[in-house]
């Protein structure tokens, strides 16, 4: 019988990677000292201990068009990270969501003789549901943390275990808000146009332009601490009476009446602070249209697709102008709506289950023989 597991090769490639990752990392810790990590991921993996090989910063190619134009550089990390990978000899090597990456290292690594273990599935429930056959080959162990993927994966014969979410961990021990968002003055709404470049550039205009319309109200951008807060505020010099915070975003969310958030994890983060939101999205054209043709589900935010039921307003591609936001912000500012969302939430708490979801990853990793 094998001893467990310690050295740990972990790969996140975006911000909610490495918000998962790094609580993965502490529970695998605490769970035994002598663990060590090597990763790819973010300043918060860094903090819990692991050695960082690349910025999660330099790896955001989000849609067709712009991982085709940076072709080159994704290849070049393909490359890097399987040397590294076997410099370091990892006794389990553990992908975090992140697949157009961490598919081809899976593959990879299996051909090595390395154990993999696949925590936060991609969602390939949603489109590239092919991709499911790879899986299957490649990955020894699946971790999920939506409900219903242990059904998904059941139907092709692949087990996995669902560990339940990290966020309602990572949310809970959150410290105080601080004085920057205690006001008696007007009420707060929140911006989460995104960590990436390109999401920003499509989808931060429309929210500050939405703005003009609520003067009674304090508006404040949450700007990703992978990016530098002077890119955010090249979009703002029209709009002096809106406040920029950087890396802050659990924080402010918790002070806010609303707010206007890209789809993605953070969705179901302001779903969890109970914030009622509009969900927003904007793609490279060309991207949007073959994805159009590509997903095969109903919904683009996670909020909506965990209760399968339209509970917040998306708005998404061409739908995402000014007048759009300004009716659906008016909206989930009244308070029957906003209380309506609130119920909603519940639900979705009820439904994504207790807590415990990293210290469960952890057990499962090092019970890996």
């Amino acid at each position: 019988m094998h001893s467990p597991p310690r050295r740990f090769y972990i790969i996140a490639g975006e911000a909610s990677g490495d918000l998962h990752g790094s609580n993965l990392i502490k529970a695998l810790r605490q769970q035994a000292p002598d663990s060590e990590c090597r990763a790819w991921g973010g300043d918060l993996m860094a903090e819990a201990g692991a050695s960082l090989v690349k910025h999660y910063r330099d790896l955001a190619f989000m849609g067709f068009v712009e991982v085709v134009k940076n072709l080159r550089t994704i290849l070049g990390n393909l490359s890097f990270c399987k040397r590294d990978i076997l410099a370091y000899k990892p006794d389990v090597l553990v992908l975090i969501d992140y697949p157009g990456f961490n598919l081809r290292i899976a593959r990879w690594a299996k051909q090595q003789g390395i154990r993999v273990v696949y925590y936060i599935s991609p969602q390939i429930w949603a489109w590239h549901r092919s991709r499911v056959h790879a899986i299957r080959r490649d990955v020894d162990l699946m971790l999920v943390i939506l409900p219903f993927e242990t059904e998904f994966y059941r139907q092709y014969d692949m087990e996995a275990v669902f560990v339940g979410h990290p966020l309602l961990d990572a949310l809970a021990p959150l410290p105080s808000l601080g004085t920057p968002f205690k006001s008696d003055g007007p009420r707060l709404v929140a911006l989460l146009p995104g960590s990436r470049r390109q999401e920003v550039q499509r989808i931060l205009p429309p929210m500050l332009a939405a703005t003009r319309f609520f003067p009674q109200y304090r508006f404040v951008v949450a700007a990703a601490s992978s990016l530098p807060s002077g890119f955010y505020r090249s979009f703002m010099a029209d709009y002096p009476d809106v406040a920029i915070e950087q890396g802050r975003t659990h924080a402010l969310l918790r002070a806010c009446d609303a707010a206007l958030v890209k789809s993605g994890t953070s969705t179901l983060e302001t779903a969890l602070l109970g914030v009622p939101q509009v969900v927003c999205y904007a793609g490279n054209p060309i991207s949007y249209a073959i994805a159009k043709r590509l997903i095969k589900v109903r919904y683009i935010s996670l909020v909506n697709l965990i209760l399968d039921r339209p509970l917040v307003q998306e708005l998404i591609q061409h739908d995402l102008t000014p007048e759009a936001i300004r009716r659906a912000l008016e909206a989930i500012l009244d308070p029957a709506k906003a209380a309506e969302l609130r119920r909603g939430y519940a639900e979705l708490r009820t439904v994504l289950g207790a807590g415990g979801a990293s210290a469960r990853a952890a057990e499962c990793i090092r019970g890996m023989q």
